[in-house]
């Protein structure tokens, strides 16, 4: 018999049997060798914040500790900051969102605020259904709670509503118990495409008739790269049946870590009890310190800013793509945000192929990450947000010349690797010159 001191992890027998699932994402797996500087690093979302006017917020952020220091560094609200509430609002409106600062939570982060939701709506067994592929951070959340993940197939403009529609019923003929659709709408997390007006109206008509909460999921809606308006909130049209998730990680700075739950009165008491066991409070020093940049700082004209930076790396990754990509590789074309989601030949597994791209000196994420199920083998995702642009082309020509490695290796041994069907969003290769 083993004692417990000679064991590598003495307490595995006290351990919650949520928290015995719990393991690295394929993300956080990459962050020791992606951040190496000879590395290229297409796999990690972090924003360009070298573009942010750091010395008007050098500034701007010791006056705030002058004038309002005590208040700053104090104990505040549970439910957040009076004022950066109503600053929200304003901020939503640009999604077109007409909420009111009583509905608004704020959290440290927006991951926080998704972890709260699922924490008062869910029991371990019930099912949440999202995407196929979703957000790696949110499949976490729904794994800690014990929730019982199912993916609904997604195209190039999003969710499915026919896919959404029969899960459903599959769902529901089997006995179990439906408490939220998550969902990515605009300039999705890892795949890059977006929903349609009229896909978010048939996906919100679905899961009014359903009786299904919507829990959207909005980090990316103010970045897109057309020059029109933002795409409009799924919540615009329905305040009872979504709890709307925002974020200024993108738009401001991710190391502020303030974000906010939009939900009916309800759902926003259950959430303020929830992030108040959790945090007490939110950081006065964060929010006062988004609520003076709001306030003192050209914010719409510095979101254009950063439009101009992804879209210039954007545009560098797919002529990269274009240029460098084999046969048989497709991509999807994001009209905004920091992704684009890659489906490689035939024969390629994406999660087996990384270490060789690791020697090469690039770095991306294997689709498995985003599934529960084992989908994904075929797929990556690609982040542009961070490098520079040359960086991003040798970061793609690595790769390639890895793919094609991989395949010549193939022709040359007749390798009968497996092929898996891609379920993920597609594009063909866009003949961009």
């Amino acid at each position: 018999m083993t004692s417990k001191g000679s064991r590598l992890d003495p307490w595995v027998d006290s351990y919650a049997t949520r928290a015995r699932g719990m393991t690295a994402s394929e993300i956080r797996a990459l962050f020791s060798v992606a951040s190496r500087p000879e590395v290229v690093s297409l796999a990690g979302g972090m924003p360009f914040v070298q573009a942010l006017p750091m010395d008007a917020i050098a500034e701007m952020s010791a006056r705030l500790i002058r004038e309002r220091g005590p208040q700053a560094l104090q104990y505040g609200s549970g439910q957040g900051d009076p004022t950066l509430r109503e600053q929200i609002v304003e901020v939503m409106r640009e999604v077109g969102i007409d909420g009111h600062p009583d509905e608004v939570v704020v959290t440290p982060g927006s991951q926080m605020a998704l972890d709260v939701v699922v924490r008062i709506f869910c029991d371990p067994g019930d099912v949440v259904l999202v995407e196929a592929p979703s957000y790696v951070g949110a499949l976490g959340v729904f794994r800690a709670y014990e929730c019982d993940v199912i993916h609904v197939a997604m195209d190039n403009e999003g969710l499915v509503p026919n896919a959404l529609e029969e899960t459903i019923a599959a769902v529901r003929a089997s006995g179990r118990k439906i408490k939220l659709i998550y969902t990515i709408p605009s300039f999705h997390n890892p795949a890059g495409v977006t929903q349609g007006p009229q896909r978010r109206s048939e996906i919100l008509a679905i899961a009014q008739r359903s009786g299904i909460l919507i829990l959207e999921d909005d980090p990316y809606g103010l970045l897109g790269f057309d020059g029109g308006p933002p795409p409009r909130a799924i919540r615009a049209d329905e305040a009872d049946g979504v709890v709307y998730l925002g974020s200024f990680s993108k738009t401001i700075a991710s190391g502020i870590r303030v974000g906010w739950a939009l939900a009916p009165h309800g759902v926003r008491e259950k959430l303020v009890l929830a992030s108040e066991s959790a945090i007490l409070c939110p950081s006065n020093l964060t929010q006062f310190t988004v609520s003076e940049y709001l306030s003192t700082q050209p914010w719409r004209q510095q979101i254009k800013v950063f439009q101009e930076v992804y879209r210039e790396r954007r545009d560098a990754l797919l002529d990269a793509l274009a240029t460098y990509m084999p046969e048989g590789t497709t991509w999807t074309v994001p009209a905004g945000g920091f992704y684009s989601w890659l489906t490689l030949p035939p024969g390629l597994d994406s999660k087996a192929m990384l270490p060789r791209a690791i020697a090469a000196l690039v770095a991306y994420v294997p689709g498995t990450g985003f599934y529960v199920d084992g989908q994904g083998q075929r797929e990556l995702r690609l982040s542009y947000c961070y490098p520079d642009p040359e960086r991003i082309r040798e970061g793609v020509r690595r790769l390639g010349t890895v793919m094609e490695s991989e395949l010549q290796l193939m022709q040359t041994f007749g390798a009968d690797m497996p092929q898996h069907d891609s379920q993920g969003p597609q594009t063909p290769a866009p003949d961009l010159g």
